[in-house]
């Protein structure tokens, strides 16, 4: 998808979504319309979710796409590496990722975005697969971001 293209449909998810979250204060519900929203509007997110840290383990709560691994090993794979390095980060090639948890074999490339709390403080992590290589970059990243933050407006 050509840049100006994608920061458009971006723009638009975010202010679709910038609507709906003043709906609800809760935060599963805000993760839930996000996952929704992302997975459907973005033809190439294939396994999109949300991972949040609890009694330490890195634990899946909403999603769309295949099945999910419930709990990721810790300090492995992308979704910690952006805990561990507390950024996001973009993995055109999932299998050229040391440590890489492939949850489902048809992954190719994923961005990991940090979610932080109010207090800035680390709580999960969106996670966003592909069935193709190279699928995200720096707009996918810069947007996601933004998109986040909406979990605890």
């Amino acid at each position: 998808m050509e840049s100006l293209k994608k920061q458009a449909r971006y723009q638009r998810l975010y202010d679709q979504l910038d609507v709906l979250m003043n709906k609800t204060t809760d935060v599963d519900a805000r993760m839930a319309t996000i996952v929704a929203i992302l997975h459907h509007k973005m033809a190439y997110f294939f396994w999109t979710g949300f991972y949040f840290i609890s009694s330490g383990e890195l634990t899946v709560k909403t999603y769309q796409g295949p099945l999910a691994c419930q709990v990721l090993q810790k300090h492995t794979g992308v979704c910690w590496a952006a805990i561990d390095q507390k950024k996001t980060i973009v993995v055109p090639d999932v299998h050229q990722f040391p440590g890489h948890i492939a949850c489902d074999s048809r992954s190719q490339s994923e961005i990991v975005i940090p979610v932080k709390n109010r207090n800035g403080e680390i709580t999960g992590v969106l996670d966003v697969d592909s069935e193709s290589l190279g699928s995200f970059d720096q707009t996918d990243a810069e947007w996601l971001e933004k998109i986040v933050n909406f979990i605890y407006r």
